[in-house]
């Protein structure tokens, strides 16, 4: 199809829609991906070519897609709830601060090492919601709480939630894992250190970001690169888990360092002593996930076994009134018994088990709460994947994608494409309030782009996904979370406001860093 304005602005309607509905008349992901949904049919039907057969299988392979990603949303939330409800969340979270009477250190520990750990095995919410109360227990103002929640795991949300936003955009792009992580792993690592010094910054001013610096760099370093080591290898669904877990090690022994012991933590030493037991039980249950996850990747028989069963279709070739073809090929295969939320189950069952034995569960009704729990959160995010899915993969298979890369590449040299790719990340996160949608709307979008302007996919790639990972966190669904956590309902405005300045410093960053990686050609 011919490139003209009137194409251009109708390939990118669907989108459009989705960021005038959410953005401008407040719209959650389900119903805006609905709509968006609707009107990528419609064009595609009227404007761009397609016919039912084109359609049928679009929308199936989408199908596919949106399973693979919510394997995983809906076991990630079984998880968290599994280890929630037996109360070692809070247990974790009241811990942590016992090690240093340091407020910027205690900020660290909490709402970057901690908020970093829930993002990695939970996220959708869960990190601030969680954690945003703990830190008003600490005596910090509640808009504090959520701007420190919010910016502490910013760098952990694409290889966070077992790798869901990465898993979507390896789904939409049709690239494989290993091209894309490395890049990726690079640029969120770096990211981690700005995440981090907000959090000091916004807890002790000045003063506590300077006096922190050491622990900044130290704990930074430990969870970024940790996060590289387990993505590159295979194993992005635990880069975030790993690596915020490498740092809450690193962060307890640097705090308990003779160097850095006080008198606080001298007074509670028995207190801490006390709960030691209670304490390696609550985290026996991410012990338990990674050993899990560990296994069957790196015990080739036992990933040959579980992953023995796997969904797999054969889709036909399609092509547009106007000549776009899209080739056969095989949809996304599932792995049943192997996916990183088969794994994630697993760990659920067991730690549910062990919970149970151990009398954390005061109910008995706790697994139908716990399962009525995980529904009431993923529904709507459920109906909000499988909606811009189907509407991504509808104007990939019509060409509008192909369309709107074209006339951004026309619009822009490739010499400035970089330095905006990330901001386009970050615009989906903020309208979607996900980085895994973001991927989904604008992954393949940044790849055909790359391609026209002769930029480095993965680089790029790991821009858009970065960019989304850092700024999603400036989307209004999650500080709305975060607030109603702690008395802020209907007063998010100032909470936004506040945080806008702070929340696109890692932006900028990540669209400077890819703009040099690309300028540089490294």
């Amino acid at each position: 199809m011919e490139l003209t304005l009137l194409n251009w602005v109708l390939a990118l309607l669907p989108v459009l829609t989705v960021l005038v509905l959410m953005v401008g008349f407040g719209w959650g992901g389900s119903r805006a991906g609905s709509a968006a949904f609707v009107v990528a049919l419609i064009l595609a039907f009227t404007v761009f070519g397609g016919d039912l057969q084109l359609v049928i299988v679009a929308v199936s392979k989408s199908v596919l897609l949106a399973v693979d990603v919510l394997y995983i949303v809906w076991m990630a939330l079984f998880f968290y709830n599994v280890t929630n409800e037996a109360g070692t969340v809070a247990l974790i979270g009241r811990s942590l601060p016992r090690l240093t009477s340091d407020r910027a250190a205690q900020s660290l520990l909490i709402s970057w090492v901690f908020v970093s750990l829930l993002q990695g095995v939970g996220g959708f919410g869960v990190p601030v919601a969680v954690v945003a109360p703990l830190l008003v227990g600490l005596g910090y103002t509640a808009t504090q709480s959520v701007i420190m929640a919010s910016l502490g795991h910013g760098w952990a949300v694409t290889f966070g939630s077992l790798g869901t936003s990465f898993v979507a955009l390896t789904a939409v792009t049709g690239l494989p894992g290993e091209v894309l992580a490395p890049d990726a792993a690079i640029v969120l690592g770096c990211a981690c250190l700005i995440s981090g010094a907000l959090v000091a910054y916004v807890s002790a001013g000045w003063d506590g970001f300077i006096r922190s610096i050491p622990m900044l760099i130290i704990v930074g370093i430990a969870m970024g690169v940790t996060q590289y080591i387990i993505a590159t290898n295979g194993m992005w669904t635990l880069g975030s888990t790993s690596g915020a877990l490498a740092g809450a090690v690193v962060g307890v022994l640097y705090v308990l360092s003779p160097l850095n012991r006080n008198k606080a933590a001298s007074k509670q030493k028995e207190e801490t002593q006390s709960q030691s037991r209670n304490l390696g039980l609550a985290i026996a249950a991410y012990i338990i996930l990674l050993v899990i996850a560990f296994s069957l990747n790196l015990i080739p028989p036992l990933e040959q076994l579980f992953d023995s069963a796997k969904v797999s279709i054969q889709f036909p070739a399609v092509s547009t009134a106007f000549g776009w073809e899209v080739p056969a090929e095989t949809g996304r295969v599932i792995s049943i018994f192997g996916h990183p939320g088969a794994i994630l189950f697993y760990a659920g069952v067991i730690s549910f088990i062990m919970y149970q034995r151990a009398g954390y569960y005061e109910e008995s009704g706790t697994w139908v709460k716990i399962w009525q729990h995980v529904r009431k959160s993923a529904t709507k995010s459920t109906i909000s994947i499988l909606a811009l899915v189907a509407m991504a993969s509808l104007m990939t298979h019509t060409g509008m994608t192909q369309i709107i890369a074209r006339g951004i590449s026309e619009t822009f040299s490739a010499s400035i494409f970089p330095l905006f790719a990330p901001f386009i990340g970050t615009l989906g996160a903020f309208m979607t309030g996900s980085n895994t949608n973001s991927n989904v709307v604008f992954g393949a979008l940044q790849q055909e782009t790359a391609t026209l302007l002769g930029l480095s996919i993965p680089v790029l790639l790991a821009g858009q996904t970065a960019g989304a990972s850092v700024g999603s966190v400036l989307a209004p669904a999650k500080i709305i979370v975060g607030c109603s956590t702690v008395g802020l309902s209907g007063e998010e405005g100032p909470v936004i406001r506040r945080m806008l300045w702070l929340g696109l410093i890692p932006v900028v960053f990540v669209a400077v860093f890819t703009f040099i990686r690309i300028g540089l050609g490294i």
